[in-house]
């Protein structure tokens, strides 16, 4: 005579879409995986499977003790999904050959990627936007983290109501940042899933309003994602940002002006070289130290060969109380962060030498005459 529960596991199985329930973690992990890698032709990175897997898996630990893993393995399944929907099309519109990105679409393209956990990258990227917003340029702020991870979280005050599809459960969702119709320009992801992976990251084109503005002078990304994984695959998710192209972006790389902070960020670089030796990736055109005015002391002889060159040009940052304490907000930071960085802007030509600085904030002298 069957048992009372197997008579209930019996009259589950012959309910459509039931799953029975793994008998050990291992158990759950092959059978989430295997859900998020179905109805992929191409199959998925293992980085993402890992992240789906943690997402559908956090999802089932809250299913009660009599309920089945189904909702678990939707998830997985919708977000696999995703990934090969994003990828398919990012195929279609962003040329995957070495060296052919065309980036005059985007004007100026600066993506921002943190050399070390809580480097900073959000806030410079935020700066860089409103320095170049300051110098009358039009510009786009792209978020290209996980909304529950993001920096830019709080960087517009109102969320906008204009959304680009990219697929069934990802959309770009446009605000601005400053006053309505007259600020920077925010694109940040939005889904329906539980969270984001790299892999449901749009490429490039895919960021931009339809129609672009025009014209476009410049975007600025926050690459998110620790910048780690970025750095390691410029060819789609949020590194794609990286890759070479006419004109050539111009990636920064943030850091603490700390020994651990310069040791993670040369061990990037290191394993980014590659891809620029390649011709895959643009090269690191400048190092940013957030939240320091000077190198401090004992800090010498912790950077390697390929930090090293970036050392002597580094631009630094100074901390202020206020954004560290908030971070990111809807208000223009401070100026004396944005003055630290508007010299760099006007070496690249984004701004002009003098636009938005103290000087052309001064109104204009009362013409005297000349003095004799």
């Amino acid at each position: 005579m069957a048992t009372a529960a197997e008579s209930v596991d019996a009259s589950q199985a012959a309910t459509p879409g039931w799953v029975e329930r793994p008998r050990s973690l291992p158990g759950m992990y092959q059978l989430l995986g295997t859900a998020a890698r179905r109805g992929s032709d191409t199959g998925l990175d293992v980085g993402d499977v890992e992240m789906i897997v943690d997402l559908a898996a956090a999802h089932a630990a809250r299913a009660t003790v009599t309920g089945s893993p189904t909702d678990a393995v939707e998830i997985a399944e919708q977000a696999g999904a995703a990934v090969t929907a994003v990828a398919d099309r990012g195929r279609q519109v962003w040329p995957t050959h070495v060296g052919a990105a065309d980036w005059s679409g985007h004007g100026a393209v600066i993506p921002v990627l943190a050399g070390s956990p809580g480097a900073g990258a959000s806030t410079v990227a935020a700066a860089i936007a409103d320095v170049a917003h300051q110098g009358k340029r039009c510009c786009l702020l792209v978020d290209a983290d996980a909304p529950a991870r993001s920096g830019l979280a709080q960087a517009a005050g109102v969320e906008g109501p204009w959304t680009r599809p990219i697929s069934e459960q990802v959309q770009v969702r446009y605000s601005w940042r400053g006053r309505t119709g007259n600020g920077v320009l925010l694109a940040r992801l939005d889904t329906t899933l539980p969270g984001i992976t790299p892999g449901m990251v749009p490429v490039p084109p895919d960021w931009l309003p339809d129609p672009p503005p025009a014209p476009l002078h410049v975007t600025v990304v926050d690459l998110g994602h620790g910048g780690w994984r970025a750095a390691a695959a410029p060819i789609a998710g949020p590194g794609g940002w990286l890759r070479a192209g006419a004109p050539a972006p111009r990636p920064v790389l943030v850091v603490r002006a700390t020994r651990p902070s310069l040791r993670r960020a040369e061990q990037l670089l290191a394993r980014h070289e590659s891809w620029v030796q390649a011709g895959v990736a643009a090269p690191v055109a400048q190092l940013v130290v957030n939240a320091a005015k000077r190198w401090p002391g004992g800090i010498d002889g912790t950077a390697g060969p390929h930090l090293a060159g970036l050392l002597d040009d580094a631009v630094f940052l100074p901390a202020v109380g206020a954004v560290e304490l908030a971070g990111v907000t809807a208000a223009v930071l401070p100026s004396k962060m944005l003055d630290a960085l508007r010299p760099l802007l006007a070496s690249w030509g984004v701004i002009d030498v003098l636009a938005g600085s103290a000087a052309a904030r001064q109104p204009p002298r009362p013409n005297r005459g000349p003095v004799l």
